[in-house]
C-alpha cells in the first residue's frame, strides 16, 4: 500500500488539528513565529466591505420559509413564536463575521474589525427592504436593530483610549454605506 503524500493529509485537516500542526512546527522552528504572525494578519485583514455585505445580504436574505417552518411552531419544549424563530435564524446567519469581528478586535487589529463591522452593517441595510416570505419577512427590524447591537459589540471591542476615534471613523464610513441609519447609530453609542 502507497503511503499518502504530506500535503493530502494537511489538506484534510480539521481546523483543530491545523491549529495544532501550526503549534508543534512553530515550537520545532521559532524562527517562523514572525512569518506565521504576518500570514495570519494578512489573512485576517483580506476582506473588504463589499466582500462582507455582500455574504451577509446572502445569507439573511437566504434564511427561507422551510427554514422558519423547521424552528417555529409547537414542539416537544413548546411553542416557539414565528417572529422569535426568525430572529433567532436570522442572528445565526450572521453569527459568524460577528464572531470574525470580535477576533479580529481581539487581536488589536482596528482597522480589519472595523471593515468587517462596516461590511456587515452594509449587507443588513442592503436587505432592510427586501420583501420576503422566509425569515426576514417575519423579522422586519432584525437588520437596524442587528446593525445598532454589532456597531455597540465593536466599540465595546475597541480599547477605550481608541473609542472615540474607532467610532468617528465607523461612522464615517457607515454614512456612506448605510445613510438611513447613520444618525440612529450615533445615538446608539453615545
Amino acid at each position: 500500500m502507497a503511503k499518502p503524500k504530506a500535503g493530502a493529509a494537511l489538506e484534510k485537516l480539521r481546523p483543530e488539528e491545523a491549529a495544532a500542526v501550526l503549534s508543534q512546527l512553530l515550537g520545532k522552528h521559532p524562527e517562523l513565529e514572525l512569518e506565521a504572525g504576518e500570514l495570519a494578519t494578512r489573512m485576517m485583514s483580506g476582506p473588504s466591505i463589499e466582500d462582507v455585505a455582500e455574504d451577509v445580504f446572502l445569507e439573511i436574505t437566504g434564511v427561507d420559509l422551510a427554514a422558519l417552518n423547521g424552528r417555529a411552531g409547537s414542539h416537544t419544549w413548546g411553542y416557539v413564536e414565528p417572529s422569535e424563530a426568525a430572529n433567532e435564524l436570522l442572528t445565526e446567519a450572521v453569527e459568524d463575521r460577528v464572531a470574525e469581528m470580535k477576533r479580529t478586535l481581539e487581536l488589536g487589529l482596528l482597522a480589519p474589525a472595523e471593515i468587517i463591522c462596516a461590511g456587515i452593517v452594509q449587507g443588513l441595510y442592503q436587505a432592510r427592504n427586501i420583501k420576503s416570505d422566509g425569515a426576514l419577512g417575519w423579522a422586519v427590524d432584525f437588520p437596524a436593530e442587528e446593525a445598532g447591537f454589532l456597531v455597540g459589540e465593536f466599540l465595546k471591542g475597541c480599547h477605550y483610549s481608541s473609542r472615540k476615534a474607532a467610532r468617528a471613523s465607523l461612522m464615517q464610513v457607515l454614512a456612506e454605506r448605510a445613510p438611513e441609519w447613520v444618525e440612529g447609530l450615533q445615538r446608539a453609542t453615545e
